[in-house]
């Protein structure tokens, strides 16, 4: 592109030159022409007014008397009458410029220029229109030059922002030319690269929520299926079977929520729900957990509370509170509700030493985790629990109190009962 470029340039510059050049050689060499037969002309009448001056004045008309009024280069023939002719300076050959004139006196006074000197100007004329089409020629190509490396240049910047999109880096070059044209097509880029960009982030989240979010459940399950193949008790194998079926239900649940999330986050299934029996539900299954390590947990405070929500993220959110409290912290872990307001609360607490304090806040920030873990858990808490209209909040850092807080839709009659279950 650039190579056609220099050369339309260069092709359309030739063209206007050869056309102007020709035209204004052709009106040059006529004017030099005309110009010197005036000359000629006016040289003549002169040399004849200076020749009729003297004959009058009874002077001596001789060429030596006369070789210095005609110009070098000149011929000049004077005839008077009764005398010989009088010949000064030298008789040019070859084509010549004349010119005749008369005197008062009958004297005839003939100058000739040879043609030469007409071809000499001419030439320096056209030497002079050459050097200034070839001036025109290299500012044209300089010009041209400059014009192709800015229109080549951006495209070739876009080419590469365009294979480096395609090679999966979604970097937008925030870089315009001064061209409307290529702006707008390194605008439309530059929004498709952070499109690109959104959609990989989500893409790794989803992969990376999955797989944290996953891992629990899939654990428990393969837990159950090890106690099945441990026992020959038909009664216990049928009781761990429903078990584990009811655990792959709230994994395909767990997926489900994955994917609506990472479409959209506000598309939720709320539902007025029982608290008490997700709670009950992350009590089974983490104890034998907690057991194993010889800790505790525990419930307590308001029961029978009816929440909004969608009982899947609730027990997901829950889940990923225990399990922190499981790798972070220490005794007995305990969750209590409440109501504040509208709101029913879900603490979740144990006796370790906490949050530390240079974390603060951030402890919900993704890939931020105190110890050696993903730092995914409690992010992904929190997103569920807002894309269930609800909060996850640090309401105390040591000892740590995670507040879980959600819609209430009060029952019939409030049943407050302070309980205690190990």
């Amino acid at each position: 592109m650039r190579r056609r470029l220099i050369q339309s340039t260069l092709a359309v510059v030739l063209v206007v030159i050869s056309v102007f050049g020709v035209s204004l050689v052709i009106v040059e060499t006529r004017t030099i022409s005309h110009s010197a037969r005036e000359r000629v002309e006016s040289e003549a009448v002169r040399l004849a007014g200076i020749v009729d001056r003297r004959l009058l004045g009874a002077e001596t008309v001789d060429a030596e008397v006369l070789r210095d009024q005609v110009a070098d280069g000149q011929y000049a023939v004077i005839g008077i009458p009764g005398r010989e002719p009088i010949e000064v300076g030298s008789k040019p050959s070859g084509n010549v410029i004349h010119a005749t004139a008369k005197g008062g006196q009958g004297e005839t006074v003939r100058v000739e220029e040879p043609r030469s000197s007409v071809a000499r100007e001419v030439g320096r004329t056209m030497l002079i229109i050459g050097l200034v089409a070839l001036l025109a020629v290299v500012a044209a190509v300089l010009l041209a030059i400059r014009q192709a490396n800015r229109l080549t240049s951006p495209l070739t910047d876009l080419a590469e922002t365009a294979e480096r999109l395609g090679s999966g880096d979604p970097r937008p070059r925030h870089k315009r030319y001064g061209v409307p044209e290529l702006d707008r097509v390194a605008d439309v880029l530059d929004s498709s690269a952070e499109r690109i960009a959104r959609m990989l982030t989500a893409e790794r989240r989803l992969a990376a929520d999955a797989s944290h979010q996953l891992r629990t459940p899939l654990t428990a399950l393969s837990m159950r299926l090890e106690e099945i193949t441990l026992t020959d008790d038909l009664d216990t194998v049928k009781e761990e079977a429903n078990v584990a079926l009811a655990q792959v239900e709230r994994l395909t649940d767990v997926v489900d929520r994955l994917l609506t999330n990472s479409r959209d986050p506000r598309n939720g299934s709320a539902v007025s729900f029982d608290l008490d029996e997700v709670i009950q539900q992350q009590i089974a299954e983490w104890r034998p957990a907690y057991r194993s390590v010889g800790r505790a947990i525990v419930t307590s405070g308001k029961r029978h509370l009816q929440a909004v929500g969608t009982p899947g993220a609730v027990a997901q959110v829950l889940a990923a509170l225990i399990e922190n409290s499981l790798m972070h912290g220490d005794g007995t872990v305990a969750l209590r509700t409440r109501v504040t307001g509208n709101q029913a609360v879900v603490e979740v607490t144990d006796e370790g030493p906490g949050v530390p304090a240079d974390l603060g806040a951030r402890i919900f920030e993704r890939a931020i985790s105190g110890r050696n873990s993903t730092g995914i858990g409690l992010a992904v808490a929190r997103d569920l629990a807002e894309a269930d209209g609800g909060r996850l909040e640090l309401l105390q850092a040591q000892p740590p109190v995670f507040g879980l807080f959600l819609s209430r839709t009060p029952p019939p009659k409030d049943q407050e009962e302070e309980q205690t279950v190990r």
